[in-house]
């Protein structure tokens, strides 16, 4: 047996002993946190979709420890995107003109907040700010470097990075 098959059906051996050791145990840890087996499921399931995507599994010494901190990501993610739904849906509801979004087009803009959301994640929470008041209550840069307390120049700065981040996903 080469060293790559070897390699390979150690990984294998491991991957496996270890869904089966721990899979019912992090889904029982995750419905724990969010209340849902179903939703308990997916993201246990997605954990170990990203620990047998790890290119060497050879250093994991804890595994349920670096799945419990993998699930957690997953479930913080899990809740920003339904925060972020839950609110879009809201403003939705609330424009008229716009109740006969198909649920692909209304799929396709929370995937898009979402990205747009995580292209904010590294900004400063000024700057998340300055953006949110720019582009979703059409604030000035005046207007914004007051509710902020900061100057004009500074609001600048804070969208001209905020743009950046969001050009960066196109």
């Amino acid at each position: 047996m080469s060293t790559v098959s070897f390699a390979t059906a150690a990984r294998d051996q491991f991957l496996g002993g270890e869904f089966r050791r721990s899979y019912g145990w992090l889904t029982a840890c995750v419905h724990r946190l969010v209340g849902s087996r179903y939703d308990a499921e997916d993201l246990a399931a997605s954990a170990f979709t990203e620990l047998a995507g790890m290119e060497d599994v050879s250093h994991v010494r804890q595994p349920r420890a670096l799945l419990t901190t993998i699930a957690r990501r997953l479930t913080y993610e899990f809740w920003r995107r339904r925060d972020l739904e839950r609110a879009y849906l809201e403003q939705l509801a609330l424009a008229p003109e716009f109740s006969d979004a198909s649920p692909e087009d209304i799929c396709e803009a929370i995937d898009e907040l979402m990205r747009i959301d995580a292209a904010l994640q590294g900004l400063s929470a000024k700057a998340r700010e300055a953006f949110i008041l720019s582009q979703f209550e059409e604030l000035g840069y005046a207007e914004i470097a007051q509710r902020l307390g900061v100057s004009v120049s500074m609001v600048r700065k804070y969208l001209a990075q905020a743009f950046t981040a969001c050009y960066a996903l196109a």
